[in-house]
């Protein structure tokens, strides 16, 4: 027990499994734990990779399991597969009085992805070599094996992938599920005999593609160069920026900073977690819709030159009619900022329990009456003048056009859509809408104390009220999720489309999307980006020119810049209990993100 307690310790220190004020940046620790870590990884070795399985891809196929046999460092171990994919832990304790573990394979049906940790005394038990052989027969099994390389003979018959550590300790438990996950490449053949089967020379090699959880010292950063970051976000939390944050920080494909500060409420009942979930507001519009409105781009399915008419029925016989969809993307359609949908809103238009004539869920005990949205919102916004066409007005109601647009092409909702062609595929376990229908309560980040409109504390249902009008699902608003989702995803950006092993977009797609479209201001193509007006110091003072990204009403913001091949998320609830302006007064993000850039910029001299 102590072992796994350690185990626990050590694996929240390094990869920020949850906040750890304990965990101070500091360069020579750091430096000592990568030297482990880079030991490790030269005594590790992939064998029986026969179908190139390892990295493993296609998540989105996957239901995987973790079986724990009893290693001393499982509770690592797990911690680091689920930064990749879903994986549920199964402990083989409860058979430990049988003679074979034919219950345990029998809990497993619904699984066709089998994780295995043991170490090389373990490979000794019989009753576990036979489990795993006849594992293999039916299911996808993966071994990660630790310590003494003579343990290999147990496996002779075996045909599944085998992850061998010479290292059996907590650094190797954090390091191996990388290997399977991609996080990093296997680079080793073994540099002797073992057995029959795994002679010297033997082992496989694959490349690294997915992110790394490791420390700054392994991108060339100082960790000391980091501590500002600490400094900046508890001196917002002190003067009430925000109740709590977490900030991540990814260089060169590795998340070298993940961690979390305060708490969810300022009672401070619940600790901010690194694994929580917040309402990502506005950066909906580039993790949800803009990446819907590139894939079907790709396809040839929607033209941004075409005008909107031509894709939305309803839109014929409006203003909104010949505006094409470039304009749309790039907010300058003419469209009015806002419409405060809320206000609207009268007696007979809401009930405080659902009904067939009140289906449409807005937060807990708030119902919207059946057809608020196509018979009221949309008329009105199709209906809505327009003012300005060609200037930079940045507005809500693109969004909600490009989402019809969407729907209408893809023929599914677009809750649907992402969760199918990007977050699932990607790994991004919690990115999506309504969360509160996937997960407790008391996981996600609440935001306001809303008295006027919803008469309720806010948690998981979208803070935007044209988004919660709408029933939750919303272009430009209403997604929730993690930090580490939204690294993953500006990840496979900065790699240019790429992920995990599989393509989700053309180099050429990103690159239009996210640099710069228009004449008229600084945006992309639904991306937000770097403001040539140095007097802004937008998004930060240092921030290159080619920086993209975009932030959100709720604090939040993730910005992109390739020329330091860095990713950059915070993740705030400043809307709690009710709006503060202290967050853009004591210019957080830009100060977090200067600190990373400079921290960045000194590795390089």
């Amino acid at each position: 027990m102590r072992k796994n307690n350690l185990m626990g310790v050590i694996a929240i220190c390094l990869t920020a499994v949850v906040s750890f004020t304990a965990c101070a940046q500091d360069h020579k620790q750091n430096q000592n734990r990568l030297n482990k870590m880079n030991d490790v990884v030269k005594h590790t070795v992939l064998l029986n990779n026969y179908q190139n399985f390892i990295p493993v891809i296609g998540l989105a196929e996957k239901k995987i399991a973790s079986i724990g046999l009893g290693y001393a460092y499982q509770i690592g171990f797990d911690s680091l597969l689920n930064k990749y994919a879903p994986v549920s832990s199964l402990s083989a304790a409860k058979y430990a009085d049988s003679t074979t573990l034919n219950d345990l394979e029998d809990d497993l049906k619904f699984y066709n992805t089998i994780i295995v940790a043991l170490n090389s005394d373990m490979a000794k038990n019989a009753k576990y070599i036979s489990f795993i052989g006849n594992l293999a027969k039916s299911k996808e099994v993966v071994v990660a094996l630790f310590g003494n390389g003579n343990a290999l003979s147990s496996f002779d018959q075996l045909n599944a992938p085998l992850v061998w550590s010479s290292e059996d300790n907590e650094e190797a438990a954090l390091v191996v599920p990388q290997f399977i996950f991609g996080g990093i490449g296997a680079t080793q053949m073994l540099d002797k005999t073992y057995s029959a089967k795994y002679v010297q020379g033997t082992g496989y090699l694959t490349q690294a593609t997915r992110l790394k959880y490791t420390v700054p010292e392994d991108a060339g950063v100082n960790s000391n160069d980091l501590r500002e970051i600490d400094d900046i976000v508890n001196e917002g939390i002190a003067k009430k920026a925000s109740p709590g944050m977490v900030v991540l920080v990814a260089k060169d494909g590795k998340v070298i900073y993940n961690k979390a500060f305060g708490y969810h409420t300022y009672d401070n009942q619940i600790a901010d977690k690194v694994t929580d979930i917040f309402d990502l507001a506005s950066v909906t519009k580039t993790t949800a819709t803009t990446p819907s409105v590139m894939r079907l781009v790709e396809q040839n399915k929607l033209k941004l030159d075409t005008n909107v008419g031509y894709y939305i029925a309803k839109a014929r016989n409006t203003p909104m009619n010949g505006i094409n969809v470039r304009e749309v993307m790039l907010h300058q359609a003419g469209f009015i900022p806002y419409i405060p949908f809320h206000n609207f809103v009268k007696e007979g238009d809401y009930s405080r329990d659902s009904s067939a004539a009140y289906p449409t869920k807005v937060a807990d005990n708030y119902y919207i009456k059946k057809g608020f949205f196509n018979d009221f919102m949309w008329p009105k916004m199709l209906n809505s003048p327009i003012k300005t066409r060609g200037s930079y007005v940045y507005s809500d109601i693109s969004m909600y056009v490009m989402q019809d647009i969407v729907e209408h092409i893809s023929e599914i909702p677009e809750d649907q859509y992402v969760q199918q062609n990007f977050y699932v595929p990607l790994g991004m376990q919690t990115a999506g809408y309504l969360p509160r229908n996937r997960f407790p309560k008391d996981r996600i980040v609440p935001t306001e104390d809303d008295k006027v409109f919803r008469k309720t504390l806010l948690e998981g249902y979208v803070h935007d009220q044209g988004a919660a009008l709408k029933g939750g699902v919303a272009g430009h608003a209403g997604l929730f999720g993690t930090a580490n989702d939204l690294a993953i995803y500006n990840q496979m950006l900065l790699n240019k489309g790429t992920y995990g092993g599989e393509q989700y977009f053309t180099p050429q797609t990103v690159e239009m999307f996210t640099s710069k479209q228009s004449d008229v201001s600084r945006r992309g193509l639904g991306f937000d980006r770097w403001d040539p007006d140095l007097s802004k110091k937008y998004p930060s003072e240092l921030a290159s020119p080619q920086t993209f990204g975009h932030t959100g009403y709720t604090g939040i913001g993730v910005w992109t810049d390739p020329s330091r091949n860095m990713v950059y998320v915070i993740l705030t609830n400043r809307v709690h209990p009710t709006v503060s302006e202290m967050l853009g007064k004591l210019n957080i993000r830009p100060r977090i993100q200067d600190v990373i850039n400079r921290a960045i910029d000194k590795s390089k001299k």
